[in-house]
């Protein structure tokens, strides 16, 4: 590490020191169009007396100009074309200006890279991805236009992942437009009185109209792939709908909605309920369950509250019908008539895709320019032996028990295993939760998945982390759960199972694998940045496009897919991830946005932790609802958020000012200079911003300060 850092210092040292000597020296005199006319013949002499000794020499000194980023690279150019003509000149000029280029790079790279990307990485990361996606076809196009300098693109693209082999290639390639043209120009280098005079404006127009062709080089490559990949298929001369949207889920409806309201044609095909898993099976069951199981819990907390004495009689299965009731209650907002109000042709019945402009529903046949799949996901039921002998539960037909589970496994730790686990626990099930991983709720830090912890078994849960699912056993009538624990073989007897290990996208049964259309490894339909699929009018969105299998994901990544599928190739979109909140509605919830600790130590960030304590606060106080905290990652020394997690009553609400904070770029000291109402929850954000600003007083300024007061005294 040391050599590294000498060697570094002595580059510096080294190249400041050539770069001083140029000036000092006033080398740039030699590097001038009047000097360069002066020499002409004596060049074209000795040229023509020692050849090869000319070439090489000259192309060290171009090199060493290009390298150290010096003034005079235009009229080195120059020279090359008016010394060895036009084919020799461009050959050598060429080849000199790209190894140049390539050593300017490097150095950048040894030099500033690994400090800038520490520095910035959280802010460089989208920028890392696409540079090494498309970084080669960035550099072409930079390379094309002269208004941008150089020497500014060799240094920049070091700091960046581009390999070195490409960034000498690409110059190559993408600097031979230009250079032809000034060593063209060298040739006529008697007619030329300044160098200014190559950059008259038909001459820079001309660079970048140069520039403007890998743009549009790029569009028709995308065009072409397109015309390739719907080659096969006989496009309809018209088309029954712009977009026919394939499931009325989160994402369906979204993608939906948004074609109606801009007066576009479309059908939406769902084959069982409007509203997706979401409204009938999801989000809505899940937190009427959880809100009901939620206000028994305060019966238990009673003396906390003053109260001697309560008591709370209930029947598990009104508990349910009351969650079909909400249920009930929020589906008009999903309905047929509310989306055929709007706009929309809602068809009920499977939908198949049979080419990329027909789809079949029902003996029908439907032509449109787009289709969107926004299938979701179902439950993933792991294959573990004996599973199949008992009706084992998933988030799919839970809803449909009207008789609470005596003794109740959850296996899985993720949020829903979570919700569930809190839910039954108080509802009166003896409830033994099973995760094969070290902790629970392994996407959060372990302070937060170790507090959820200590508040389940508080509650009564069994919980066991680090226990694999083996198989399941029947005997005498009796249900066994077998996990493997370090080796130690562990029976769980059970009444019910509740599988919630996570979800699989639905990607099978209805046209895709026929078509061709390419399935993830990680077993969602892959897209691109566009939410297009390898075939450019068939779009995804939601669960079966992933990554995230969030409802209102789904929902922001429809408006990019029904923008993209409505109005490309004349504008698209590419999909937003920067900002992705989520929640797990545990009691205490826990939500979070961005980064947490963990990842910014994985990231290697230098960055800062701030935390408020929710017993500071006097509402949480006041309603006797003070556990939990605020945990904020900044940069060090800076306020830029760069994720938070809360954990505490609300927190999915809470994270609502955390996340507009980061996707427009304001900071704590904003947040802190903000009005928050008193006595509130959100009070806790300003006081998380004030907590920062505590850590980052300036101490020598308020001796100074000090001193000012002390003499305003007398």
């Amino acid at each position: 590490m040391q050599n590294k850092l000498l060697f570094r210092l002595v580059l510096v040292l080294v190249g400041s020191l050539l770069g001083v000597a140029f000036f000092v020296f006033d080398l740039n005199q030699y590097l001038t169009l009047s000097y360069l006319k002066e020499q002409q013949q004596a060049f074209a002499a000795f040229y023509a007396e020692h050849r090869f000794f000319t070439i090489a020499l000259y192309m060290a000194i171009y090199i060493i100009v290009t390298a150290l980023s010096l003034p005079g690279a235009t009229i080195m150019t120059l020279a090359g074309g008016a010394l060895f003509g036009l084919w020799t000149g461009l050959l050598v000029v060429s080849i000199a200006s790209s190894i140049g280029a390539t050593v300017a790079f490097l150095v950048s790279r040894f030099v500033l890279r690994d400090w800038v990307q520490k520095k910035f990485g959280d802010r460089l990361t989208a920028f890392n991805a696409g540079v090494e996606k498309d970084g080669a076809f960035y550099l072409f196009s930079l390379r094309l236009v002269p208004l941008f300098p150089f020497f500014l693109i060799n240094m920049l693209m070091g700091l960046t992942p581009l390999k070195t082999v490409t960034f000498y290639l690409v110059s190559q390639i993408g600097m031979l437009a230009g250079t032809f043209v000034y060593v063209n120009a060298g040739t006529q280098i008697g007619q030329l009185e300044s160098a200014s005079g190559l950059l008259s404006p038909g001459l820079l127009l001309s660079f970048v109209l140069l520039g403007i062709f890998p743009l549009l080089a790029k569009k028709g490559l995308d065009l072409v792939k397109a015309r390739k990949a719907l080659q096969s298929f006989p496009k309809p001369k018209k088309f029954d709908y712009n977009l026919v949207v394939i499931g009325a889920g989160s994402a369906g409806l979204v993608s939906a909605y948004i074609a109606a309201a801009v007066k576009a044609k479309v059908a939406l095909i769902e084959k069982h309920k409007m509203g997706g898993d979401c409204l009938n099976t999801g989000c809505v069951p899940s937190k009427a369950l959880i809100r009901c199981a939620k206000m028994l819990s305060y019966g238990h907390r009673a003396n906390e509250f003053g109260f001697k004495q309560t008591t709370t009689d209930f029947d598990f299965a009104q508990v349910m019908e009351r969650v079909q009731r909400v249920v009930a209650k929020v589906e008009p907002h999903d309905s047929v008539e509310r989306y055929s109000a709007l706009g929309v042709e809602c068809i009920r019945g499977a939908a198949r895709i049979t080419s990329p402009y027909t789809v079949e529903v029902d003996g029908r046949t439907l032509t449109t320019r787009s289709i969107i799949v926004a299938s979701g996901a179902s439950p993933f039921v792991p294959p573990i032996p004996g599973l199949d002998q008992v009706d084992y539960l998933t988030s799919d037909n839970l809803w449909q028990l009207r008789e609470l589970p005596k003794r109740l496994v959850v296996l899985g730790g993720g949020p829903i295993g979570c919700e569930m686990t809190q839910a039954f626990i108080r509802f009166g099930s003896a409830v033994t939760q099973v995760e094969m991983a070290p902790r629970l709720m392994g996407r959060e830090d372990p302070d937060v998945a170790d507090f959820i912890r200590q508040r389940f078994e508080a509650e009564g849960v069994r919980v066991l982390t680090g226990h694999a699912a083996r198989e399941v056993l029947v005997q005498g009538g009796e249900k066994l759960l077998v996990c493997d624990h370090q080796g130690a073989r562990v029976e769980i007897p059970f009444d019910a199972i509740l599988v919630a290990v996570g979800r699989r996208a639905n990607t099978s049964g209805f046209g895709l694998e026929e078509l061709g259309v390419i399935i993830s490894p990680r077993g969602t339909i892959e897209t691109d940045p566009f939410l297009r699929t390898n075939f450019p009018n068939i779009l995804c969105a939601g669960d079966v496009a992933g990554p995230y299998q969030f409802t209102h994901t789904a929902a922001h990544q429809a408006w990019y897919a029904a923008v993209n599928a409505l109005f490309s190739p004349f504008k698209s979109f590419r999909a937003d991830y920067r900002v992705i909140p989520w929640c797990t509605f545990t009691d205490p919830e826990v939500a979070r946005v961005g980064l947490n600790e963990t990842e910014a130590s994985e990231q290697k960030l230098d960055f800062e932790v701030t935390v408020y304590q929710l017993a500071e606060l006097d509402r949480a106080i006041a309603e006797g609802e003070e556990e939990g905290w605020i945990k904020v990652i900044t940069p060090r020394g800076k306020d830029t958020i760069l994720g938070a997690t809360i954990v505490g009553p609300h927190a999915g609400d809470l994270l609502a000012e955390f996340i507009l904070a980061m996707k427009h770029g304001i900071g704590l000291n904003k947040i802190l200079g903000t009005i928050h109402p008193y006595p509130t929850l959100a009070e806790a954000i300003k006081a998380t911003a004030g907590e920062w600003k505590r850590g980052h007083v300036p101490e020598k300024l308020l001796v100074w300060v000090a001193k000012f007061h002390a003499w305003r005294r007398g």
